[in-house]
């Protein structure tokens, strides 16, 4: 290897290895905030909850947030990537371990929201550490990496969190989490490094990338995709055991394997924005296949066909397909001075559309059964296909 290729080299090397600690932190967090749907079944034994009660408990995660998901945008723009992850996931982990020993549902509620507000921190950060260590030919593809976390981390916690709770109790799955958290935070903070930052100049940090209407078309787009994600994450195990009859063993591990389909998808979504140097392209087809996939899965749950099981998980993997798409296009826009800022508010777009939708859909379901749930989370890919931006910022193509 040449003298000039051996930086170039080291250079890939340190980019990766960056983009593993912030996957591996997204991972942690999303096993949290969007994972522990798979504690339902526990939690109603436990407390004695109704379905809908649950989904509002498992929610709170998602509250505390929505709170302070713009705040740690900023605290990553200002004194770097390695410090957000490294606060936000060590707090995480101990409030998790206090979960574990709550005895009333209002505590655990509280510590779920308080934990939520601190895992917040990877959605703004672990973003901007991707986007500053990758070039724009490669940051479809690394970005596909990162937001592979949130199926895996959910995929994870599909797998290990529903025979835990049944053998162990809840309170161990919460302690498993934990552990997660604890391990990766320690990871970021030992080895992480904030990545080179270019040269600011005179009013940089203070020109707002939203005079125009693309980043806010990009929020809302991305916003209502996620409606329909969390409302196959939320209760796909619960249809599966309860309508179709499968061990909850089973039918979390398949859900496990249909949330590793969904990261790879989200690699796939990535070369192909770097491919053809547009990410709002594959995200509108994307959009438009998941309501096709939805429409199936209503079909079927109405009809009780084998139809419904296989587009459902279908739906684990392409409800998941467009967040490194959004989420990449947000921070190439907005800029490395403004890249903390503009994720941290996606996420509270994203959060804010989501963050009733387990107890909503858990009443709806309750009330009315799983075809109209399905049925009504179809509308929302829809009309996200009409609001994304029909150009790429990067190459002005459709």
């Amino acid at each position: 290897m040449s003298e000039a290729a051996l930086p170039a080299h080291s250079e890939r090397l340190r980019s990766w290895s960056m983009l593993a600690l912030g996957t591996g932190g997204q991972t942690a967090s999303c096993a949290v905030l969007y994972g522990l749907a798979y504690l339902i079944p526990a939690l109603q034994r436990q407390y004695g909850l109704s379905l809908a009660s649950a989904g509002l408990l498992v929610s709170c995660p998602v509250f505390g947030a929505l709170v302070t998901l713009a705040g740690w945008g900023v605290v990553a723009d200002r004194y770097g990537e390695r410090a957000a992850l490294t606060a936000g996931l060590l707090p995480a982990a101990a409030l998790l371990g206090l979960a574990a020993t709550a005895q009333h549902v209002r505590t655990l509620g509280v510590l779920l929201v308080l934990t939520g507000a601190a895992a917040a921190a990877t959605i703004s950060a672990s973003g901007r550490l991707v986007i500053g260590w990758f070039p724009p030919d490669r940051r479809g593809v690394a970005m596909g990496v990162r937001q592979a976390a949130q199926p895996l981390g959910v995929g994870l916690a599909a797998a290990v969190l529903p025979p835990v709770a049944r053998s162990a109790g809840a309170a161990t799955g919460f302690l498993c989490c934990a552990l997660l958290c604890g391990a990766a935070g320690l990871a970021v903070a030992a080895l992480a490094v904030d990545p080179p930052r270019p040269r600011r100049e005179p009013g940089e940090l203070t020109r707002s990338p939203y005079g125009a209407a693309h980043l806010w078309r990009l929020h809302g787009a991305a916003a209502l995709l996620c409606v329909p994600q969390f409302v196959v994450t939320g209760f796909a195990l619960v249809f599966l055991i309860e309508a179709r009859g499968w061990p909850a063993a089973v039918a979390g591990a398949v859900l496990a394997v249909g949330n590793l389909v969904g990261a790879g998808v989200r690699l796939l979504a990535g070369w192909w924005s770097d491919r053809i140097g547009s990410r709002v392209r594959p995200m509108r087809v994307l959009a438009l296949a998941t309501v096709a996939d939805l429409m199936l899965l209503t079909v079927g749950a109405a009809w009780h066909s084998a139809v419904g099981t296989a587009a459902l998980l279908a739906a684990a993997a392409l409800t998941v397909s467009t967040n490194g798409l959004h989420n990449t296009a947000v921070a190439e826009y907005a800029g490395p001075f403004w890249a903390g800022r503009a994720l941290g508010i996606h996420g509270v777009a994203q959060h804010a559309a989501i963050v009733l939708v387990p107890s909503l859909t858990g009443a709806l379901i309750g009330a009315f059964g799983y075809t109209p749930a399905f049925a009504a989370a179809a509308a929302f890919p829809l009309v996200a296909a009409v609001l994304i931006p029909r150009h790429s910022l990067e190459s002005g193509r459709h």
